[in-house]
Order: C-alpha cells, then sequence, then structure tokens
C-alpha cells in the first residue's frame, strides 16, 4: 500500500513562481508522461503572462486560487522564501502533493508541524535538494574514501554582480538570512559528515538605496561536525565582490580533495589526478523524474525531509550564532 493518497495519471501540476526553477520545472512537467502542467502563479502579471505563453500553462491570478483549484493534484513551490512556508501549509490542507525547492521555509520552528501535516494528510511533501545529485558531490561521494579520514572542509562561493537590481534575492525579507536561503551549502556537508556539534558564524550585509534591500552579503560559518571534521563556509553576492568563484577543498589525512567551479582533482603527495565531474545541466528535470516514481511507484528517493529539516536547524543555528555573536551547540 502506497504511503500517499494518489490519483489517476497524468497528475495535474500548478506551479508557484515564474524564475529560474520554475521554468526548469515546467520543462520537466510538459515532457514526463506522468504530469499535466495546467496553472502558475507569479508576483507580476506580466512575467507570469511570459511565463505561460512559454510553456503553454495558463495563468492563475494568486497562489491561493492556484492551491484550491480542485484539478489541481500537485503543487511546485518556487516563489519567494519567505512564502515557502505559509504556501505548503494552505497547500497541505487543501490536499495537494508538494514539491518544494528549499528551504522549506525560513522559520525553522514551523518545520515539524509542515512535515507531521503532510504525514496525516498521505502527501507529498518533497524539498528538493539538487545539489545531492550534482557533479561535484557525486565526486566528493565517489573518491572521498582515497583521502583517507576527513578532518578539514572549507566552501566558498561568491557571486559578484556588479548591478543588482530590486530583487526578492537581495530582499532581506523575502530572502531571508544568507545561509537559511542557501541551505545547499550546509546540506551537502551534513550529508557528508553527519550531525553538526557547534556552529559559529558572523556576517554583513551592505544596505540598497531602497528600503529592504541589500546590494552585497557576505556570511561565514565555522561548523564543527561531532566527528570532528571542522567545515568553513563562506557564501557571498552583490555589488562588493569584484569577481566570482566556487572552491570546494576537502582534506583527509592521506590526500586531498579540490574542486574549482566544475574542475576537480584528487591530490596525494605529488600524485595530481584530474577527476571528471559531471554536468549541472538537467538536475532539475532529474529531480522531477524521480520524486515523481517515488511518487508513483514507491521508488526510493536521494533525500529525506528529515535530513533537509535537520540542516535547516542547523542555517537556523548559524543565524542565532550570528546575532548573539556566541559559538552555539546544535542539540538533537
Amino acid at each position: 500500500m502506497s504511503q500517499y493518497n494518489i490519483v489517476k495519471t497524468p497528475l495535474k501540476v500548478g506551479i508557484v513562481g515564474t524564475g529560474y526553477a520554475a521554468a526548469r520545472r515546467a520543462e520537466a512537467f510538459n515532457a514526463s508522461p506522468h504530469t499535466q502542467l495546467v496553472g502558475v502563479s507569479g508576483n507580476t502579471p506580466e512575467k507570469t503572462t511570459t511565463f505561460g505563453n512559454t510553456h503553454h500553462v495558463k495563468t492563475v491570478s494568486s497562489w491561493q486560487d492556484l492551491i484550491n483549484d480542485k484539478e489541481i493534484d500537485l503543487i511546485c513551490v518556487s516563489n519567494v522564501n519567505s512564502l515557502h512556508g505559509q504556501i505548503i501549509k494552505e497547500a497541505l490542507l487543501a490536499d495537494k502533493h508538494i514539491i518544494v525547492e528549499y528551504p522549506l521555509t525560513i522559520n525553522s520552528s514551523e518545520a515539524p508541524e509542515l512535515l507531521n501535516l503532510a504525514k496525516v494528510k498521505r502527501k507529498l511533501l518533497h524539498i528538493e535538494h539538487i545539489e545531492l545529485l550534482g557533479g561535484v558531490h557525486q565526486a566528493i561521494k565517489q573518491h572521498i574514501f582515497k583521502i583517507g579520514n576527513p578532518f578539514l572542509a572549507s566552501y566558498e562561493t561568491i557571486l559578484s554582480k556588479p548591478k543588482v537590481a530590486p530583487h526578492w534575492t537581495y530582499n532581506y525579507h523575502d530572502y531571508g538570512f544568507p545561509l537559511i536561503a542557501a541551505l545547499s551549502r550546509i546540506n551537502r556537508f551534513t550529508d557528508l559528515f553527519g550531525e553538526v556539534a557547534t556552529v559559529s558564524c558572523n556576517a554583513r550585509f551592505w544596505d540598497a538605496p531602497e528600503s529592504g534591500y541589500f546590494s552585497a552579503c557576505w556570511c561565514q560559518a565555522q561548523l564543527m561536525f561531532k566527528n570532528q571534521v571542522g567545515v568553513n563556509i563562506t557564501y557571498g553576492k552583490g555589488d562588493k565582490f569584484a569577481r566570482s568563484g566556487r572552491v570546494l577543498t576537502i582534506y583527509g589525512d592521506e590526500g586531498v580533495l579540490l574542486f574549482e567551479g566544475e574542475k576537480g582533482k584528487l591530490i596525494q603527495g605529488d600524485k595530481v589526478t584530474d577527476l571528471e565531474v559531471g554536468s549541472r545541466r538537467g538536475l532539475f528535470t532529474q529531480d522531477t523524474e524521480l520524486i515523481l516514481e517515488h511518487l508513483l511507484n514507491d521508488a526510493p528517493i536521494y533525500t529525506t525531509n528529515r535530513h533537509s529539516v535537520y540542516t535547516l536547524q542547523v542555517a537556523n543555528a548559524a543565524l542565532e550564532s550570528y546575532k548573539s555573536k556566541q559559538t552555539l551547540s546544535i542539540s538533537n
């Protein structure tokens, strides 16, 4: 017996959002024989109309109207972070299955309620974490045993944006704290190294001319895992950075894994081996196909909500550390 209340295929799908992730989802749903994309709602009428024309789907004036459409079986939440929790709760109450781009919510205290509601309603609630499907992470998992016992890691992602127009990803309220919004930066390490013992975090923000917006920010968190692996995570974006970059390094007692962008190396003493790293293209489609197979045929899924919510707890501790200027312990 399935853990979900299933309807007949094709599943009728509605998307909340009109950005990059929403567009990739629309392409995946339109390509799947198991789904029919029937509606989209967005923040601005112009962008929503363009999205509807591009992906051949009707536009709906609000996300409330979309989730209350009795024809729709599944809602894909791909819009501003600040609304995720509210939309998911109301969609579950309206008996919809849900796919949501991380984070589940920017308020970690409401996460258990959302998971429990999905269980009570016997509805799918899938939190996307395509960083776990990506080429870099898969290469790490394939080769990490070759560096012996890992003891230190660092991950720096910087996005240079010389001209920052008002956008929700630079809005204090809609985006949320950067390490919660960019949850994948922490999640790949909780996937690799397990439970976190302590968190400390610093951050800086530059206000934009428009009220409620920032033009640049950086956050830096230090995680000490219970297995004694130390991880430094740096995330920055905006108009204060002269260049973009993405560098991930894992040190072990027998070698080093180094990834600069999509190029990976295994360093063992004087021996340097180039690693094959898969493309980042197509990950939203891969995630969509996997979760539909899980929903319809009970196939195993690559991540769990419990793991995502644990990582959200760690990210929230980073926020509290930044505010309190103290190192915080993570409780079970």
